[in-house]
């Protein structure tokens, strides 16, 4: 062999070297996809509410609200997770202003703190037909007890949560749906 022949079968591995670089991570990932139907995941820790649901609130418009559905007896339990409510949404720093929360119930509640024009906290009493109708927008939560919602600035009704669940999830998601948005 010549050392012109050398050179060349190493130029040639080098080029193959390089190629393959690129082509290997490709050609694995084709792989994943289509033959052994791997998905990353990157799912949501709430239940998506597929399609949104439009609410008729006006006062749900212009920011993300954190919707609190209490049932009749909103007392009991309500104070805990508005506070945990208002600790998640201090939780997002600079976007925290971006967000509201709300407590929607239909019997008698004595809200943790009156609402006050730099409060965050709405407070709707939802009562009789129109009450029911719109507490009949909102789907059960998953382990059946009263949920937490995720509206967006348009007003539509996006993901539920369970209020016993993990405030963990909702932060996440939280996090990832104001980051991934410009409106509100």
């Amino acid at each position: 062999m010549s050392p012109a022949d050398d050179a060349r079968r190493s130029s040639r591995n080098q080029l193959l070297l390089v190629a393959s670089l690129f082509v290997v991570p490709l050609a694995a990932a084709i792989a994943l996809y289509f033959s052994f139907n791997w998905r990353p995941a990157v799912g949501a820790h709430g239940t998506l509410i597929d399609p949104p649901r439009p609410l008729p609130a006006a006062e749900l418009q212009g920011r993300w609200s954190l919707v609190y559905l209490a049932g009749e007896n909103c007392n009991e339990r309500s104070p805990a997770v508005l506070e945990e409510l208002a600790r998640l949404r201090l939780a997002l720093n600079k976007d925290a202003a971006r967000l509201q929360r709300v407590l929607l119930h239909a019997g008698e509640c004595a809200a943790p703190d009156p609402p006050s024009a730099e409060s965050d906290l709405l407070v709707f009493r939802a009562t009789g037909d129109d009450g029911a109708a719109l507490r009949a927008l909102f789907p059960p939560a998953t382990d059946g007890s009263n949920g937490i919602y995720i509206v967006d600035p348009h007003g539509n009704l996006l993901m539920s949560y369970p209020a016993t669940g993990s405030a963990r999830g909702l932060l996440t998601d939280l996090e990832r749906l104001l980051r991934l948005s410009s409106i509100g």
